[in-house]
């Protein structure tokens, strides 16, 4: 028996996929299922199941970032997620699977099948623990692109201070000064940005945690950055961020 933790922060999604692993997945037994990660974080490391099906997309604390945080990750891992990306791809190739939300029957299966075979295998967890060496990993930075109007720029991630949201636009500010107006969501800015230093303190930041320079406590809580920039922090995001900035 497969014993499984769903981490979602959408209930109707966890309702959804708990439901397709109950009706075509046999031998699989979901455990429990969290729409916070901070409490997912605490029963991973004591229920220590052997399969989690985590939602990489999330306001309080993205997947990635609550990886990080477990002390257990001897595990499999698959990620759900409603974006595609290459990076993902790479993941599979790391035998670390990932389903496309909406998720279809067929592939929650090959996915179950997977873990099953990787039941026998002595090295389950390392794979995790691959994915998450390469993610902290500088040392061959990518460009990432980013459309403009009438032109596409391409920069390296660690070179924005912040992303600040005005609705359907998102203004991207470099280290350098300039800054850079798009007609994208300021969601979608960080699904492309795609790193663990990137962090959504407020529903209208998406600041680069290198760039932090004072965490003040007082006057609602905000972060001061480098460039002399305030933000916010939303109420639900300051125990993910103080753990976030505590492990930097």
């Amino acid at each position: 028996m497969i014993n499984a933790i769903i981490i979602d922060d959408e209930l109707t999604a966890i309702k959804s996929l708990k439901w397709e692993i109950e009706n075509f997945c046999n031998g699989v037994n979901v455990i429990d299922s969290f729409t916070n990660p901070i409490e997912a974080i605490s029963a991973i490391n004591y229920l220590k199941p052997d399969c989690v099906f985590l939602d990489i997309e999330m306001p309080e604390m993205d997947g990635f970032q609550l990886l990080n945080e477990l002390s257990y990750r001897e595990f499999d891992l698959i990620i759900t997620t409603a974006y595609d990306s290459y990076a993902l791809k790479a993941f599979k190739e790391n035998a670390v699977d990932y389903l496309l939300k909406p998720v279809d029957s067929d592939d929650l299966i090959k996915s179950v099948a997977k873990i099953k075979n990787n039941k026998s295998d002595n090295s389950l967890g390392t794979e995790l623990k691959l994915v998450l060496q390469n993610l902290s990993s500088d040392s061959n930075p990518s460009k990432i692109a980013l459309p403009l109007s009438g032109k596409t720029i391409f920069i390296y991630a660690n070179d924005i201070i912040y992303c600040k949201s005005d609705g359907n636009y998102t203004t991207i500010y470099f280290k350098d000064g300039r800054k850079e107006i798009l007609s994208k969501k300021i969601k979608d800015i960080e699904n492309l940005i795609h790193s663990e230093m990137f962090f959504r303190a407020h529903n209208s930041y998406l600041i680069n945690i290198k760039y932090v320079a004072e965490y003040v406590k007082t006057d609602g809580q905000y972060l001061v950055l480098e460039d002399g920039t305030s933000v916010p922090v939303s109420r639900a995001k300051r125990n993910a961020l103080l753990m976030l900035l505590n492990s930097y």
